[in-house]
């Protein structure tokens, strides 16, 4: 057995062993986080409990804080689990303050003891959860142990997975390989982007971001040379070809390696859901949890086609915001001693704009976006797996910076956050930029501001 397939075994009897106990509850009480990853992780185990004729209430929450406690504590009855999806592992003190009965399905890097009653991470068993397995996916193998029959919830294990820009490697590509199997998705070959008029997705798609992206005069210009137009979908093999090549083109000039492969290559089309192209999908929860509209995607993975051209046209509408938030950031952006960062007031998407940043403008550093909103600063930071190859891991930098000012951070080595107080944002990023220095080995002077 080698070491891979043994980490696997070892997930799989964690799995069970979390399933038991959840399973020996009549009433759960879900909170999860509101990206693509922490909805479709509730939707996952949401089916699951339905399934297993086990009541449930659920709740998408931006972050895990006091307040989240409070809640919970003065809502849920004695006697009844509570279940934390992706979080709850990097906060063993917030844990701790919960009245009832704990159980954490988790992928973010471990932080302490859990005083939760039982925990699936798979960074506990060797899998990295930054990469190899998402909150959805943990998910699924925990579903997966309650009854067999859940497999057809590998499409939104996919889908959480792509929405943390995962790896299908590891125990990812286990999941993704039983999907196949079992024709619970498909995949097709071209750029990785929804469906639509194609002039129309590059004007508000965010993924791939080019030199066109967002000017309809730059695109219409760019498919022209090409005679490329029309729906994605319908599109020729020979079209999609010239229209990717185009696009890989013009990605290598600027962006890091691993962007190229983001772009183009498998389109996960995801069979058993509503909305069936992996990356619309992504885009909708995302979209929702965003704007608080996470009933939408919540009923939306639970197969109510009801939501779907509501949920649609608030993704498009919200995208094109995106978009547009930034090229007003492009223009705001500074470089530290060792990372590229962004300190700014009542900007959207911080999250989007980082990986933006880190993925397809200046790749060669980590990216810090502060964004303060009344009396709230939120930080996002993102890496690219070469920079993590090379010592990088954003969750500790996040972590001890935030900590440093008397905020709180954590997340991943490749994507992580922070929230920190309002007047300390340059404290913070000279923290943070030496830390990373120290990771990275790159300690230099500050080349530009």
């Amino acid at each position: 057995m080698n070491e891979n397939t043994d980490n696997i075994q070892k997930l799989t009897e964690l799995a069970k062993q979390v399933a038991d106990v959840i399973s020996g509850y009549g009433h759960v009480r879900v909170i999860s986080h509101n990206d693509a990853d922490g909805i479709t992780s509730a939707a996952i185990i949401c089916q699951a409990l339905h399934r297993n004729n086990t009541r449930f209430h659920v709740t998408i929450v931006s972050r895990l804080d006091e307040s989240i406690v409070d809640m919970v504590n003065s809502t849920v009855p004695e006697g009844d689990l509570v279940l934390f999806c992706d979080m709850g592992c990097g906060q063993s003190d917030l844990i701790e303050k919960v009245s009832q009965d704990v159980v954490i399905i988790d992928h973010h890097q471990p932080v302490g003891k859990s005083p939760a009653k039982t925990v699936i991470n798979p960074h506990m068993v060797g899998i990295d959860g930054a990469i190899h397995l998402s909150a959805s996916g943990t998910t699924y193998v925990v579903a997966r142990q309650m009854k067999e029959t859940n497999i057809d919830l590998a499409g939104l294990a996919i889908a959480g997975a792509v929405g943390d820009k995962q790896l299908f490697e590891s125990a990812n590509r286990i999941i993704l390989d039983e999907a196949l199997e079992n024709n619970i998705i498909s995949i097709r070959k071209g750029l990785k982007v929804g469906s639509g008029d194609i002039a129309d997705v590059l004007e508000y798609t965010s993924e791939p971001y080019l030199d066109i992206t967002g000017d309809r005069q730059k695109i219409n210009a760019f498919l022209d040379i090409l005679d490329i137009h029309g729906e994605i979908g319908t599109m020729s093999a020979d079209n999609l070809k010239k229209l990717t090549s185009a696009i890989a083109l013009k990605l290598t000039k600027n962006a890091s390696p691993e962007a190229v492969d983001a772009a183009i290559g498998d389109i996960y089309i995801l069979d058993r859901e509503i909305v069936q192209n992996s990356y619309d999908l992504v885009a909708i929860l995302n979209t929702c949890g965003k704007l608080d509209k996470s009933e939408l995607a919540l009923s939306l993975c639970m197969k109510d086609a009801s939501v779907a051209d509501e949920a649609r046209a608030l993704s498009i509408d919200f995208q094109r915001s995106v978009v547009s938030d930034i090229k007003r950031a492009e223009g705001m952006l500074k470089q530290g001693k060792n990372m590229w960062y962004l300190d700014a007031k009542n900007i959207e998407s911080t999250g989007i704009i980082a990986s933006t940043v880190v993925r397809y403008i200046y790749p060669d550093q980590p990216f810090v976006a502060i964004n303060e909103v009344d009396d709230i600063v939120k930080v996002s930071a993102r890496g690219t797996h070469a920079l993590i190859a090379d010592g990088l891991d954003l969750s500790y930098a996040m972590r001890e910076g935030a900590e440093a000012i008397g905020g709180s951070g954590g997340g991943h080595n490749i994507a992580s956050g922070a929230a920190i107080p309002k007047g300390k944002s340059e404290e913070f990023i000279s923290i943070v930029d030496n830390i990373i220095g120290e990771q990275l080995g790159t300690q230099q002077e500050t080349r530009k501001s």
